[in-house]
């Protein structure tokens, strides 16, 4: 098997993050990304990114960093116990980005890949990440949309890749103790190092690049929507579930909590304002119901393209 070509890994998604921010700048067209460079004491460390109170996004965060070590945190060892006392490199590129106007959905993605290793046996390595969309209002224009580009990242390694990564992006961002699905979904993937260092870096830099072009054109779509306070307050209460899973369930965040990452960087992905409120419900045959009854449900949006 080919040696991993961790130098290969940094480059592309150093630039990786440059081409987001950048496409993310043009987008926004008022503020511009505040570079934060930082150093992570145990070994490694990072650059993180954050455009703050835009004309369309209200926080939007990309995050770079390569940390090592020479243990592993619980988080990376509870399903790998064979990977405990081995050194490890983990790098990545991360961002959430949360819009201002309430028609347009909140999205995360991220890229990532894992070396851990020790004298006298062969490095354990994979490949991670993917995208995934969160809406407040939904539009089936947008789903299809967005989980056709998904699907066109995926194509080129095989037509079972998308179902398989699809069906396991629905079920890993489930908020159990709510008993729903987080948004409509995208890709994820995790553990893969399966055809060599080559093939399965090139199906993490496909999806790396395919992020901004499912995208952006649905923000450009929704940013000048028209909205109010009641769009605005449902917008702030269904961020409460992108706190409650990212807190609770992430692994990213586990893991960068855990192995002792920057606390600043790892919680940019957090929304500047939102609301909780006691067992509320949307009052049925509203938009905001609509949401629950239509969107937070596991579905094959392109099975009319089919």
């Amino acid at each position: 098997m080919a040696t991993p070509n961790i130098d290969a890994v940094k480059t592309y998604l150093l630039n990786l993050q440059d081409r987001i921010c950048k496409a993310l700048e043009t987008e926004d067209g008022q503020e511009r990304f505040k570079e934060d460079r930082w150093d992570r004491p145990e070994g490694g460390g990072g650059i993180s990114r954050v455009l703050a109170e835009g004309a369309a996004f209200e926080q939007a965060g990309v995050n770079f960093s390569h940390v090592f070590g020479d243990k592993l945190p619980s988080s990376a060892t509870a399903h790998r116990p064979e990977l405990a006392g081995r050194t490890f490199q983990a790098l990545g590129v991360s961002l959430v980005i949360h819009p201002r106007n309430p028609y347009a959905p909140t999205s995360h993605a991220n890229v990532r890949f894992f070396i851990a290793e020790k004298e006298g046996a062969e490095p354990v390595w994979w490949f991670g990440g993917g995208f995934d969309l969160t809406p407040y209002y939904g539009f089936e224009e947008d789903a299809v949309h967005w989980h056709s580009i998904a699907r066109e990242a995926c194509q080129p390694f095989g037509e079972d890749m998308y179902p398989c990564y699809k069906k396991w992006c629905d079920e890993y961002f489930f908020l159990k103790h709510r008993g729903e699905p987080r948004g409509i979904g995208g890709l994820f993937f995790d553990d893969l190092n399966e055809g060599g260092f080559a093939r399965c870096f090139g199906f993490m830099t496909s999806v790396g690049d395919q992020y901004i072009n499912a995208y952006l054109p649905i923000v450009a779509r929704r940013k000048n929507t028209p909205y109010g306070e009641r769009e605005r307050d449902f917008q702030l209460y269904r961020r409460g579930r992108y706190v409650e899973f990212n807190l609770v369930y992430d692994r990213g965040t586990l893991f960068g909590l855990q192995s002792g990452g920057r606390t600043e960087s790892i919680l940019m992905s957090l929304p500047p304002l939102v609301k909780w409120r006691y067992n509320w419900r949307p009052e049925s045959g509203t938009p905001e119901a609509r949401l629950y009854d239509v969107f937070l449900k596991p579905r094959d949006w392109l099975a009319d393209e089919k």
